[in-house]
């Protein structure tokens, strides 16, 4: 565990807590008075208040953290936000960013606030609104900090298009590089002709482009390689206006249609981009596997991907697929059953090395 994930436990020891506030949150305190405690009856408040009720939200006795919890969840917004205004534990912070019902005004006085943690910023940006984005987006040197934070932000779609660019800048002329993002140098290289704008309250009219486009719903866009172009014609023609910055984020966040489409794009760090989205489920990547469409640098790519390579019908499609690169097939034959062995051995589609190679393992399969 790093310093950072023990600043951020709740409860703190109880020695770094105010002497004022320990007896009102202290576990070796009778029930009756950390019940009251819980239920926000104590003289405090602001700051002090949100830290004794965030420590009794981990008491031991359940029903004091019950209690503590919703008297932390029912507060009114008008006093919780004037209590965020003072000076609040950063592991307090953590918990309302996590644990409270996330509403936009208190979760960027959070983001916001001087005393937050990287981590606790870096949890929020993964899930946040427009507006909570573009805030966590303006502290350029937390994002230099903590490029990780970029990367949540990259891959939320509710981030403007726009805001990802200027990030990417910004990490790229500091020097610092961001290995989550795909294709990062080539979208650094290309912003670098490009004139990045200033944050703005409003979307820019690019940011609306590309968010329409990305409205498609997410169905299933693999059935038939042959009627792809025209089942997503309108959308393919749209995608293909796109700059490369926005290829490649649309392959990382945007829905199994986008992904269809950009897999064959010419560029393969687009192409590649669709192997390493997180959005990529399970029956796409067979179906990318099984396609003869598909150059072997996605197959590669498809190959380094842990989750999916679990499947057997990943390790089948690779096999059978005659553009997967020889030392990928011959690594996932030796996975095949018995027929689909003896299928591949007779199969005239995949390459001679394979169809011998399939022939000589159930010969050692049969001696056994």
């Amino acid at each position: 565990m790093s310093d950072e994930e023990r600043e951020l436990q709740l409860p703190i020891p109880l020695d770094l807590v105010p002497p004022a506030l320990r007896r009102m949150c202290d576990p070796a305190a009778p029930v009756p008075a950390r019940t009251m405690a819980a239920r926000g009856v104590v003289p405090a408040k602001g700051a002090d208040l949100l830290l004794i009720l965030a420590q009794l939200a981990h008491d031991p006795e359940a029903s004091i953290r019950q209690t503590a919890h919703k008297s932390l969840t029912d507060m009114p917004e008008a006093i919780m936000a004037s209590a965020l205004e003072g000076d609040v534990h950063r592991a307090v912070l953590h918990y309302l960013a996590l644990e409270m019902p996330p509403l936009e005004g208190r979760t960027i006085q959070i983001a916001t606030h001087p005393a937050v943690a990287d981590g606790t910023v870096l949890r929020i940006a993964a899930g946040a609104t427009e507006v909570v984005s573009e805030r966590i987006a303006q502290n350029e040197a937390r994002l230099l900090r903590c490029p990780a934070i970029v990367e949540a932000l990259y891959k939320n779609p509710a981030t403007r298009m726009s805001t990802t660019d200027r990030m990417i800048e910004l990490c790229a002329r500091n020097g610092v590089r961001v290995h989550g993002i795909p294709g990062f140098e080539a979208i650094a290289e290309s912003l670098g002709t490009q004139l990045i704008p200033e944050p703005s309250d409003e979307p820019l009219p690019t940011d609306a482009a590309f968010a329409t486009v990305m409205e498609a719903e997410d169905e299933d866009a693999y059935d038939d390689d042959e009627n792809l172009k025209k089942k997503f014609s309108s959308a393919a023609a749209e995608i293909a206006e796109m700059t490369l910055s926005e290829k490649i984020r649309a392959a990382t966040v945007g829905t199994a249609m986008h992904r269809a489409i950009l897999v064959r794009d010419s560029n393969r760090m687009v192409a590649l981009a669709v192997t390493e989205s997180p959005r990529l489920s399970d029956a796409e990547a067979v179906r990318i596997a099984m396609s003869k469409q598909i150059g072997e640098d996605v197959l590669r790519g498809l190959a380094n991907r842990r989750d999916v390579m679990r499947l057997y019908e990943m390790k089948k499609a690779l096999a059978y697929n005659p553009k997967t690169p020889l030392s990928i097939t011959l690594a996932v034959m030796n996975h095949l059953r018995e027929n689909d062995l003896k299928g591949l051995a007779r199969s005239r589609g995949v390459p001679a090395a394979v169809v011998a190679t399939a022939k000589n393992l159930m010969q050692r399969r049969e001696k056994k």
